[in-house]
């Protein structure tokens, strides 16, 4: 889409846009403080995700900007690196690679993953927001926001945490607002009006200003019941214009002979690339008008990203699927959502960051909430049950495996377990026999794989001497090398068993050539 044409659904893209900023706030922050980067730099790659990315990418909806996927790879890069200075070359090195997974269409290793694993991803993403957001929303703290993983650094598990939350660190205050929080965005979604200047109200800046004014009021009136600042939003103040120009870091390009800065850079490129394939992927899947995402541009605008985020001090983005399916969910059309979204989160972060520092984070919680059961809806679950278990199982084994493991173990499992339903179904008897008393047919239903060579092994050996034999594979287009061989022994095996073999069939050049006995080509319209 052109920058002529960005305009034309700001109507939807602009409410749309706040919202994605109000919930990629604390995801910024809450992932560079588990990457064990600067809290600055996780704004600067939501920045840079929505400005940089959006401006590049093709993609109508996707939202980018610092991944929980990577924190470990972050975390351990930066502890291993001499400084951080040394660590954002690595970023920007990082974005090179990914420019050059896009040069050689590196992108379709996305049309690979089955929608049934795409839909379990989205499933899981949607089930672990509710689970991971609640202790958020209650009032406790010991995960950091944006966390996917099934243990958390406070030494619980996604599950443990909620029980010792409702036991022991229940904040009233806190859970009153996202209770009314909640209830309000539900109630809105269904209530909201078509027309009019409401229609153009996002339902999360309501429920941000409310929290906001309520605890001001909790503290002034009930201190006991008002949400403490360790559960605000806290956006790094700069005092002066200088001193938030030293917020930013440049990369030390005097390492760049160091293998480890390489090593580095190749490890985030592909996990960053692989997590950005499969947002895109899962982003089409929800977008209303399902339009298809040039996943080639996307690795060149990710690649555009890193470089531009390890050049201002940012830490590695991608696309997030989190931000991207807030994004749909409020009704955006186009990139210029995304593009808002970085711009508002840069003008607030210069002009208003003492507000943002008055947000509780139990009112972002209950956005995030709402946005994780619209990924969740029981009816996704019957669509996939009526799809039948070849679809159903592997959605299924997806979201447990992304549940207690993280997202790109999950997806693997999930694809192992795909796979073994595809080779079960080529594995099914593919060689029908049938035997008259002056001749035998052995006939393939269709292209033969390796898998086949049990099946027609023992169809030609239950051929009887001197029969004439019709080897009919009129219905595959492709017979591989083991199953050619396996049709050539038993022709030059003939002869001594007084057996006269026919191949018919409209196999391509090398497979035919490979056949030792005279094909009769028979085609069909």
């Amino acid at each position: 889409m052109t920058l002529s044409g960005l305009g034309k659904s700001w109507r939807s893209d602009l409410p749309a846009s706040i919202v994605v900023a109000l919930v990629a706030l604390p995801l910024c922050l809450g992932v560079a403080l588990a990457s064990g980067a600067p809290l600055f730099a996780g704004l600067i790659s939501g920045i840079v995700g929505g400005i940089v990315i959006g401006l590049v990418s093709k993609s109508a909806l996707s939202v980018s900007g610092p991944a929980a996927g990577l924190t470990a790879i972050v975390l351990g890069a930066i502890e291993s690196l001499p400084t951080y200075q040394i660590f954002l070359l690595s970023v920007m090195l990082a974005g090179v690679i990914q420019i050059g997974f896009s040069l050689t269409k590196g992108g379709v290793l996305a049309e690979f993953v089955p929608s049934s694993i795409i839909t379990g991803m989205l499933a899981a993403i949607g089930i672990i927001l509710i689970l991971k957001q609640f202790p958020h929303a209650i009032g406790y703290d010991g995960d950091y926001e944006g966390s996917f993983s099934f243990f958390q650094q406070d030494g619980r598990n996604t599950l443990s945490a909620i029980g010792y939350t409702v036991r022991e660190d229940i904040v009233f205050g806190a859970a009153g607002i996202a209770l009314i929080s909640l209830i309000f965005l539900f109630w809105w979604e269904k209530a909201k009006p078509n027309e009019g200047p409401l229609k153009l109200l996002p339902g999360p800046l309501v429920v941000v200003v409310f929290s906001v004014v309520a605890n001001q009021l909790l503290m002034g009136f009930a201190p006991a019941l008002a949400v403490q600042p360790t559960h605000l939003v806290k956006v790094p103040v700069a005092g002066s214009a200088a001193e938030f120009i030293g917020l930013f870091q440049m990369p030390d390009f005097r390492a760049i002979g160091m293998p480890l800065v390489w090593t580095t850079a190749l490890t985030i490129g592909i996990v960053a690339s692989l997590e950005s394939l499969l947002s895109v992927k899962a982003v089409d899947e929800i977008d209303p008008k399902r339009r298809v995402t040039d996943k080639n541009r996307e690795l060149l605008a990710q690649g555009t990203g890193n470089i531009v985020a390890g050049m201002l001090g940012g830490i590695p983005v991608t696309s997030v699927i989190v931000r991207s399916s807030a994004n749909v969910g409020s009704g955006a059309d186009s990139p210029l959502s995304t593009i808002l979204h970085g711009f508002w989160l840069l003008l607030s972060v210069i002009l208003i960051p003492f507000v943002l520092n008055m947000i509780p984070l139990s009112a972002l919680a209950a956005i995030l909430i709402q946005t994780g059961y619209k990924l969740t809806k029981p009816a996704l679950y019957l669509q996939r049950w009526r799809q039948g278990l070849r679809q159903f199982v592997p959605f299924l084994v997806t979201i447990v495996a992304i549940l207690f493991t993280d997202l790109l173990e999950g997806i693997a499992i999930g694809m192992v377990v795909g796979l073994g339903f595809v080779i079960a179904r080529n594995f099914r008897q593919v060689i029908s026999y049938v035997e008259t008393p002056e001749a035998c047919m052995v006939r393939a239903r269709r292209d033969l794989y390796f898998i086949h060579k049990p099946q027609l092994q023992t169809a030609l050996e239950r051929v009887p001497n001197g029969r004439d034999v019709l080897i009919d594979l009129s219905s595959t287009s492709f017979v591989d090398d083991d199953n050619i061989d396996i049709i050539n022994a038993f022709i030059k095996g003939a002869p001594y068993r007084d057996i006269s073999v026919l191949v018919k069939g409209d196999l391509s050049g090398r497979s035919a050539r490979r056949i030792a006995a005279p094909i009769k080509e028979v085609r069909f319209a």
